[in-house]
């Protein structure tokens, strides 16, 4: 036991390395979606996101946009508790048989205009779980999708450049 708890001391953590990102990238990047933001809307834009059956991946994400390294406020965005302050749906994973009312009741919630993003291969065609008896199956065959952002699961930037696309559309 002695000699695991000394290895386990003196060993160093198996982790991946942090992501390299371009900082100078990463405020253009801001500088763009807060101009586009504004005059699309005038105002910020709010994000309500959905879990529609997902395995937690694209979450995991999403949740990234908030961390100190991406900060999603300063690109003039936020994440709202309530659909009937979004502009956008953020929909993840495979729409399941239990959650199909539930997202057409917040997509019915959401005041117009509104524009629903598909996050993640699952939301986009089903990904992994595409023909499972429990999945009704991608978030088009639920509602209707503006913008698709493939990837298993999609890298924050990724969702900002397609937000970006999104509001210059």
């Amino acid at each position: 036991m002695r000699r695991i708890l000394l290895e386990s001391l003196l060993r160093r953590p198996v982790t991946d390395a942090a992501p390299k990102l371009d900082d100078a990238e990463l405020a253009a990047l801001a500088a763009r979606i807060d101009v586009a933001a504004r005059r699309r809307l005038g105002r910020s834009l709010a994000i309500r996101e959905v879990d529609a059956g997902s395995c937690n991946g694209c979450e995991l994400e999403i949740n990234a946009l908030q961390n100190a390294v991406y900060d999603l406020e300063r690109f003039g965005l936020r994440f709202v508790a309530s659909p009937r302050h979004a502009d956008v749906l953020m929909v993840t994973g495979p729409v399941t048989k239990n959650m199909r009312i539930a997202l057409e009741r917040t997509y019915e919630a959401t005041p117009a205009p509104k524009w629903v993003v598909a996050v993640g291969d699952c939301a986009v065609s089903g990904g992994l779980f595409a023909g499972s008896y429990a999945c009704v199956g991608p978030a088009s065959a639920v509602v209707p999708v503006s913008l698709a952002i493939p990837g298993c699961p999609p890298t924050p930037t990724a969702m900002l450049k397609g937000l970006l696309t999104l509001l210059r559309s």
